[in-house]
């Protein structure tokens, strides 16, 4: 049975050499046979040489650098395609997902279960950080229809047929968690400690991940839409209904002169609505035009093996 650990990699020259050897350690006690697969993923730091020099003197070692920043899934995409397991392990480069509870996750597994998932008790993150990943996984379970749970990330083992099946799926915004939860199989998750970041700082800004959260909700439901629409009936419904009370009162006399105000108010609230709807059909009109480009997910520059 051979092991494949998958990690990408992102300003983290001060982490790696103490991340394989924690790797290693863990590793023994789970597969004889096994293989680090290191996804560089354009870091402007010294990463790059260091995952070289590490896959040079390890032979378990496999160093992959892509030709610029794809973002961390699509590196996690990169590795996962590189990966020759029977089993493969996901975990960050930054020492927060822990070699230690690698044994655990994996006897997990042995019991029968295609993927078995890192839940962290304790998530040690800043507390912005923390809110603004429960207010992200509210939205994704009520635009989904699904359950989502924030402390589930990428850490986890996964039989290679799941992997394969996630490697299938053509979407052009890659998320793995999601895309785990979204092939199915027999799951389940085991509670694992969460540990400070080793050094340096989380390379997602706020900018980055409020983009994210739109790419996700745009790719994995088409719920805005339906939304847009119910929303356009109700104003459609409340129009009509404030047409016949105003058109009562005319006919009646209790109008004279028609108010400005409200008549003004109307035209901008609807043309609001209108320019919001039209931007919604937008994106995802954008996204459509995304995928027919056939672009590749990631352009691999250079493997050190």
């Amino acid at each position: 049975m051979k092991v494949s650990v998958v990690s990408p990699v992102y300003m983290a020259e001060r982490v790696l050499s103490l991340l394989v050897h924690r790797i290693q350690d863990s590793m023994e006690t789970v597969a004889e046979d096994y293989e680090i697969i290191l996804v560089e993923d354009g870091s402007p730091d010294n990463s790059w040489s260091i995952v070289e020099g590490i896959a040079s003197a390890n032979k378990e070692v496999v160093g992959i650098k892509l030709s610029r920043n794809f973002g961390q899934h699509y590196a996690i995409t990169a590795g996962l395609q590189q990966a020759r397991g029977d089993w493969i392990i996901v975990m960050d480069c930054d020492l927060q997902d822990q070699p230690e509870e690698i044994p655990v996750l994996f006897k997990k597994a042995m019991e029968g279960y295609d993927i078995v998932l890192a839940r962290r008790k304790a998530r040690k993150d800043n507390f912005l950080k923390k809110q603004f990943s429960l207010c992200f996984y509210r939205l994704l379970s009520f635009f989904t229809d699904t359950k989502q749970d924030r402390s589930v990330a990428n850490f986890g083992v996964y039989h290679k047929k799941v992997i394969r099946a996630v490697l299938d799926m053509g979407d052009i915004i890659r998320v793995f968690p999601i895309m785990v939860q979204w092939v199915g199989y027999k799951k389940t998750t085991v509670d694992v400690n969460h540990a400070k970041r080793e050094a340096g700082k989380s390379s997602y800004t706020f900018q980055k991940l409020f983009r994210l959260a739109v790419n996700i909700f745009l790719t994995f439901s088409n719920k805005p839409l339906i939304l847009t629409v119910r929303f356009g009936l109700f104003i459609s419904l409340v129009s009509f209904l404030v047409g016949i009370f105003y058109l009562v009162k005319y006919l009646t006399g209790s109008i004279v002169v028609l108010g400005y105000t409200s008549l003004i108010l109307s035209i901008w609230f609807l043309a609001g609505i209108i320019i919001f709807s039209i931007g919604i059909l937008g994106l995802y009109v954008g996204k459509v035009f995304d995928t027919t480009k056939k672009r590749p997910f990631f352009i691999i520059d250079k493997i050190v093996k």
